[in-house]
């Protein structure tokens, strides 16, 4: 392996921070995309970032993964300043969202083994193959890219991700438009990086994805986090069962407004 891929760290360190991140954007007219989010995660967690489309999860966790500045605010990964070391903070992540681009005139194959060998991936035809198996992978692998199913392009993603083996897990709804069948596939193996230590981010408005996979969620609604804590906590919290039910109860709650007027 890459010096880009890490022992496991200890289950309970903590490997993502972000604190009080703000951005915002000016086209056509400003928006506070982000408004003081914080929250972190732990190695053999999942952390989930809940809300509806426009919330702020993808602003955030572009930012987590260092594909945007944020305008106020920190970023740490596995104790690493992404304003100090940008590059070392990549290399501890596997990002993946629903819209992962692929080179569409490479293979599946080609492109895995592209980014082994970019990874500086130690054996990266070995690599490939490994994961070319594990995620069933063989049947199309010598296709282009662009004639797969959005499904096998999924997969190809998925691969691509963490042919690094990165600690940390930066999901960005990743099951969006996916069959249920490849859409389990990919849960099952969201379980299965928890179980093997790694931290997981895990971006998504489908509440029974989160009730499945993840120990702590962060509600996010309007750029700001209304709630951080266990599904358990939030179900205490709210008096409701169902975490559709614990969502909209957090989301249509009045703004909590602080001494000096303004919303923390």
């Amino acid at each position: 392996m890459s010096d880009s891929a890490h022992m496991r760290p200890p289950p309970g360190e903590r490997m993502v921070e972000l604190i009080d991140l703000h951005k915002r954007f000016f086209a056509p007219e400003p928006v506070d995309a982000v408004q003081g989010v914080s929250f972190d995660a732990r190695a053999g967690e999942v952390v989930g970032l809940l809300g509806p489309n426009g919330a702020g999860k993808t602003t955030t966790l572009r930012m987590l993964v260092t594909l945007l500045s944020p305008d106020r605010g920190t970023v740490r990964v596995a104790g690493v300043d992404a304003a100090v070391d940008p590059g070392l903070v990549r290399s501890r992540i596997g990002y993946l969202s629903a819209s992962t681009g692929l080179y569409g005139r490479l293979s599946a194959r080609e492109m895995i083994l592209h980014f082994a060998r970019l990874q500086g991936v130690a054996d990266p035809k070995g690599r490939t193959e490994a994961l070319i198996a594990r995620f069933g992978i063989s049947e199309f692998a010598d296709q282009r890219c662009d004639r797969l199913s959005t499904g096998q392009k999924q997969k190809t993603s998925i691969a691509r991700a963490i042919v690094h083996d990165p600690p940390v897990l930066v999901l960005d709804e990743p099951t969006l438009g996916l069959d249920v069948l490849v859409a389990q596939t990919l849960l099952a193996f969201v379980e299965e990086a928890r179980d093997q230590g790694r931290c997981v981010v895990y971006s998504t408005h489908i509440m029974s994805e989160a009730e499945r996979l993840c120990d702590r969620v962060a509600v996010i609604h309007g750029g700001r986090v209304l709630a951080f804590d266990t599904v358990d906590a939030l179900r205490e919290r709210t008096g409701k069962r169902y975490l559709e039910d614990v969502f909209v109860s957090l989301v249509s709650a009045p703004p909590v407004v602080t001494p000096d007027g303004s919303a923390p």
